[in-house]
């Protein structure tokens, strides 16, 4: 039987276009940390080139979180305003760039300044993912719609680090990667300017199952919750459930970010890993992350469908999470072998991840209509801890010439991390 364009019969199966579109934000959020990192893993070369302190070091890692920090709340306006898929496409194509004009770099202000111009780009992706999640998932998916896109982080962290260690062993220096590096972004960039829409219904590979279901579970989930329309950020700054949310973004970047900028220097000099080793530790620390993540999504969205309120699952798992992340830092703090290290490190990463799901509840506290403003807010939020982890790791260790307490700084930033998402209340929708 011929079926008419844009009808459906009851035997008609949906698509599943929003499962393709989050695998498409896996692989832009996935390169996004390949690039961001690969200072990181390039770093070794770099200070001997440059002659860097550890001082400077520092100030170099933080140079992207200032302007990636800087630029949250503007982005999440623009979300809001003109819509994610815009602002994908065109953050990607630029962040491309910035990491390709970082080969030119002729000393460390310039490098600096080319790292600021890489966060200033970056700042949209994340909570445009978010506002895509609660435009493109229904309700009982969002789960694994979040992990899916913040899976890309460690991901990206894991395949950074063999992807430019090879580069630079097969162009023969760190510059040349980063052009190669930047090159695919770009490529992947108008990748996702072709493939993403706004909306469900401006999809072509979109049938009409698909959008009605998709409907249907935000009628639902604005009826049980209320939907106030777009609200200004300042609104939500009464509630508990707000800064919960920001602070718990601010822990858990306070130990990820302090784990991907020094973890493979880190590894380095304290066990004496080379850059093929850094590589491969790299590859199995984030990988646990990347698979701890897509398991916490999986989880979450299995229990809610069985009828658990949001507060039990994401209390639970989140807060199990947070316990294990403190105790597994406290182990490396105390553990001098290098293979107990990378097994720690790994279950840290592992269990850390299970934190992604935060990128759930932009759109739970406010709603379809302000999760790019309250996205962004979050985001905001973490990179302060962005902006300071790298500068005080890089004089801490100058200081005391080893890395015990900034080990000790990670496990207090697990600790804010913990006891956030336990505050967090996820089952109310925020007045405005």
């Amino acid at each position: 039987m011929t079926q008419a364009p844009g009808k459906t019969t009851t035997r008609t199966r949906p698509t599943r276009v929003r499962w393709k579109i989050f695998l498409l934000l896996l692989a832009v959020v996935t390169i996004n940390y390949v690039d961001r990192g690969s200072i990181s893993v390039a770093l070794p070369m770099i200070k001997k080139e440059f002659g860097l302190s550890e001082e400077v070091t520092g100030v170099l890692l933080a140079a992207f979180f200032w302007t990636y920090a800087l630029m949250q709340l503007p982005s999440g306006w623009l979300i809001d305003r003109f819509g994610p898929r815009r602002v994908v496409g065109s953050s990607c194509i630029a962040w491309g760039a910035a990491t390709a004009l970082t080969a030119t770099a002729p000393g460390p202000g310039a490098l600096i300044g080319m790292r600021a111009l890489m966060g200033a780009t970056e700042a949209p992706v994340m909570p445009a993912g978010g506002k895509l999640n609660a435009l493109w998932m229904p309700l009982r998916e969002r789960g694994r719609g979040a992990v899916i896109l913040d899976a890309g982080a460690p991901l990206g962290a894991g395949i950074g680090g063999i992807a430019i260690a090879g580069l630079i062993a097969w162009t023969g220096g760190w510059r040349p990667a980063f052009v190669i590096a930047g090159a695919v972004t770009v490529l992947m960039g108008v990748a996702a300017w072709w493939y993403i829409r706004d909306n469900p219904r401006q999809h072509p590979s979109v049938n009409d199952a698909e959008a009605t279901a998709i409907e249907t579970s935000h009628e639902e989930e604005d009826a049980a919750a209320g939907n106030s329309g777009r609200r200004p950020l300042r609104n939500y700054l009464k509630f508990r459930s707000f800064w919960a949310m920001c602070l718990a973004w601010l822990g858990f970047n306070g130990v990820f970010y302090g784990l991907l900028t020094w973890g493979p220097l880190y590894l380095s000099e304290t066990k004496g890993f080379d850059i093929k080793t850094i590589g491969w530790s790299t590859l199995v620390i984030f990988g646990a992350g990347f698979v701890g993540e897509l398991i916490g999504g999986s989880l979450a969205d299995w229990w809610r469908a069985r009828g658990r309120s949001a507060n039990t699952v994401m209390r639970a798992l989140l807060g199990v999470a947070g316990v294990i992340v403190v105790a597994g830092l406290v182990g490396v703090t105390l553990v001098p072998d290098p293979i107990a290290a990378v097994v720690l490190l790994s279950t840290v990463l592992f269990f850390l991840r299970w934190v992604g799901l935060m990128w759930s509840v932009p759109s739970l506290l406010g709603g379809r209509e302000n999760a790019g403003t309250l996205g962004a807010a979050m985001n905001l939020s973490g990179n302060i801890a962005g902006i300071l982890t790298p500068m005080l790791v890089g004089f801490i260790v100058g200081a005391t010439g080893n890395y015990t307490f900034a080990l000790l700084y990670f496990i207090g930033a697990g600790l804010i991390m913990t006891a956030s998402v336990l505050a967090l209340d996820y089952t109310k929708r925020l007045p405005a």
